[in-house]
């Protein structure tokens, strides 16, 4: 692309940018981060590619999870290895009851910054600008808390490497191995009425580590069993930039700062920066697409983004709410096919079943979460498609943020655990009957 370079982004519109006081910093900020070591690498970018290839064919399973927005203070090893932990979870859960291998992409060490709907917020007669994600500014509403500040955009590249440097460890030293069954964690969920459900998918996934174990003459501990993966939205266009380059022995430009980053609703102009700067990276990309994309517009954007049909290019996630996906997605799914590309679809329930109780708390039916992922799978099959995978937001621990499931949470209850500050997640339990739920629909050839 020689019309192409990791700063060509500036020269279309960017929505969603913070106005910094002094350019200067930002820039002197983005030179430093330029000659750190890659958070990622271009191999582990490539292998993500090859895999998300076949989960476009129907051979893999995209699962992809975590906070809505991670804070630096809660870069600590329990909140890690708890996400790392929920995510294992599921994606055993799916390979059991789906029959397929499952790509396992965490929403973590970069989702640092935020879209906002709108520029300032307003209390008391005081106007400040949003909070927009620790990348950006604080939370706290004081005039120095909401400046954003470029240094933070260097606290943000050293956090994300801490998560990612434990990550690795706990990968590679058999936190992750399967015939850990104590970190499963029934415990937790002994009231459930699904607990004893749990008990004996744990159980059957032991006795087949156990089999396999016999066969293979190894002990499970000693083989490679996880690749996990990381993602984050490329909101924050000069933090990506900073991180892009070039690598020895192989072609185009790389956004090292994540194996999987997405373009979100709010910037997926095709004329916008965004989707300039996306364009010219050989990460494979997302998409989020929800009720106000127009079927043009999404061919535009394949087009652009994918013009030389790369397996593993391009992944579309949908966010439509349970009352609108049935209006709304066939059409999407006719506009790409069109294009004649080939296309991940992946579901993201969460986003379009948000809402605000009386008290002002937000919060998500776990109901009408669990009818958009069935509806998905349901009018893919119809339209001759496949749903490829599915993208939640989901804390490994005990909160109350999202009513509904097999315990029947209600609003009275999310005030018991309710620690996100911007949107509501599933919680451990919650988490598991998704996944049973999906691979329920799986099993049955969805």
């Amino acid at each position: 692309m020689p019309d192409w370079s990791p700063t060509s982004w500036k020269t279309k519109p960017a929505e969603q940018q913070p106005l910094y006081p002094r350019e200067d910093q930002v820039a002197r900020v983005v030179d430093e981060i330029s000659t750190l070591p890659p958070l990622v690498t271009s191999w582990e970018i490539n292998a993500l590619r090859a895999q998300l290839a076949e989960a476009a064919r129907g051979e893999r399973f995209l699962l992809q999870g975590g906070d809505c927005a991670e804070r630096y203070d809660h870069c600590d090893s329990g909140t890690i290895a708890n996400k790392l932990k929920i995510l294992l979870q599921m994606s055993l859960v799916l390979a059991l009851g789906g029959q397929r291998r499952v790509i396992r992409v965490g929403r973590f060490a970069g989702q640092y910054a935020k879209p906002r709907s709108d520029e300032f917020e307003t209390r008391h007669g005081v106007t400040l600008p949003s909070y927009r994600g620790d990348l950006i500014n604080a939370p706290e509403f004081t005039a120095a808390a909401r400046t954003p500040d470029p240094q933070l955009m260097l606290r943000g590249y050293e956090r994300a490497a801490l998560t990612l440097n434990f990550i690795r460890a706990l990968v590679s030293r058999g936190f992750v191995d399967p015939a850990r069954l104590d970190y499963w964690n029934l415990d937790w969920v002994k009231d459930s009425p699904m607990a004893d459900e749990y008990r004996r998918i744990a159980h059957q996934i032991g006795e087949s580590i156990r089999f396999m174990e016999s066969l293979m003459g190894v002990h499970p501990g000693e083989l490679q069993w996880i690749d996990f993966f990381t993602s984050h939205e490329g909101l924050h266009l000069p933090y990506e930039q900073a991180q892009t380059r070039r690598v020895p022995r192989q072609e185009g430009w790389y956004d090292l700062s994540t194996h999987f980053p997405w373009i979100g609703m709010r910037t997926a102009d095709p004329g916008g920066a965004h989707v300039e700067f996306f364009r010219g990276i050989r990460n494979p990309i997302g998409v989020k697409v929800g009720p106000g994309m127009q079927p043009d517009t999404l061919k535009q954007i394949v087009e652009i983004l994918h013009p030389d049909d790369e397996p593993g290019r391009l992944t579309l996630i949908h966010r439509f709410g349970a009352d609108s996906i049935g209006r709304f997605l066939p059409p999407l799914i006719e506009a790409a096919r069109s294009t004649g590309r080939t296309v991940l679809w992946s579901c993201d329930p969460m986003h379009g079943n948000t809402r605000t109780t009386a008290d002002g708390i937000k919060t998500r039916n776990f109901e009408e979460i669990l009818s958009e992922i069935e509806q998905a799978f349901d009018l893919h099959a119809a339209c001759g498609n496949r749903l490829g995978g599915i993208h939640i937001e989901v804390a490994g621990e005990d909160v109350t943020e999202c009513i509904g499931g097999a315990r029947g949470l209600r609003e009275a209850d999310l005030k018991l655990a309710y620690k996100s500050g911007l949107d509501p997640r599933l919680n451990y339990e919650q988490a598991l009957e998704m996944a049973l739920f999906i691979s329920r629909k799986m099993s049955r050839g969805a």
